[in-house]
């Protein structure tokens, strides 16, 4: 049961990687969790798999914190690219490509879904500004992009107690997958400031799909203009995108350390 694994970050939302594309890996929701653990395992805010793909380079598979099976993950994909050398990239989100980008590595993510059906709502609602309100957030805007996330445009991202509200409208019944959260300030200098609630994760340090969707609310809604930098407590990413475009982001990815684990003491 001993795996070798990688552990990388994304501007610190970090991640554990194992390659099981010559070795199968069978990945149960508490072993998952129990990699995750930060106490007593690997710790990290997501796990992934790497697998074979009939359609791109790779599959990746991704289980949050809680050990959760998702869909996508920006940063993730930014640093399998950047371990693998992979250009396209299956995921539970559609195929991700990617490839250098200097000293940082660019991903495409493919195109935003804006209906309520696919992102997905459990009814019909104005995806612009939805009719919910938490505390002092009200009227977000509602998107998918591999994975459903919510923007608040605020005026100041701090003051508001994320960690306390991110819970409730994570799990909300208008949510059948449940949702990510954001909140977002524009700045002077045309740049997004941002923090996101990850669904199964809770706070993190960068959010690259948390980044995208909320750059692209920022660019459909004409608050910003493409490209956008958007900073997030571990640091910034550039997203691009157009309507009927794919969004294409560009950040870091950092290997931390190579290791082996045995899954067998986890389970």
């Amino acid at each position: 049961m001993t795996r070798r694994f990688d552990k990388m970050h994304g501007l610190g939302n970090d991640f554990a990687i194992f390659d099981a594309r010559q070795e199968p890996l069978a990945m149960p929701e508490p072993l998952a969790r129990a990699i995750a653990d930060r106490r007593t395992g690997i710790g990290c805010d997501q796990l992934i798999v790497l697998e074979p793909s009939q359609t791109a380079d790779l599959r990746m598979r991704i289980w949050n914190h809680d050990g959760g099976e998702v869909q996508s993950c920006g940063n993730a994909a930014r640093c399998v690219v950047a371990l693998t050398g992979a250009k396209t990239i299956e995921t539970g989100g559609g195929i991700v490509t990617g490839g250098a980008a200097g000293s940082e590595i660019e991903v495409t993510l493919g195109e935003p879904k804006f209906a309520w059906d696919t992102i997905p709502l459990s009814y019909p609602m104005d995806t612009d500004a939805i009719p919910l309100g938490w505390g002092p957030l009200e009227k977000p805007m509602a998107l998918s992009v591999g994975n459903p996330h919510l923007i608040f445009f605020v005026h100041d991202v701090d003051v508001i107690a994320l960690d306390g509200l991110g819970p409730s409208i994570e799990h909300d019944p208008a949510f059948p997958e449940r949702i990510n959260v954001n909140l977002a300030a524009v700045q002077p200098d045309g740049s997004l400031k941002l923090r996101t609630w990850e669904r199964g994760a809770g706070l993190t340090l960068a959010c690259g799909t948390g980044a995208s969707a909320t750059a692209v609310a920022a660019i459909k809604s004409k608050r910003v203009t493409s490209p956008v930098k958007v900073a997030m407590p571990g640091g910034a990413v550039s997203v691009a995108w157009a309507p009927g475009e794919e969004i294409r982001m560009v950040g870091a990815a950092t290997h931390v350390f190579s290791g082996e684990i045995d899954l067998g003491k986890l389970s």
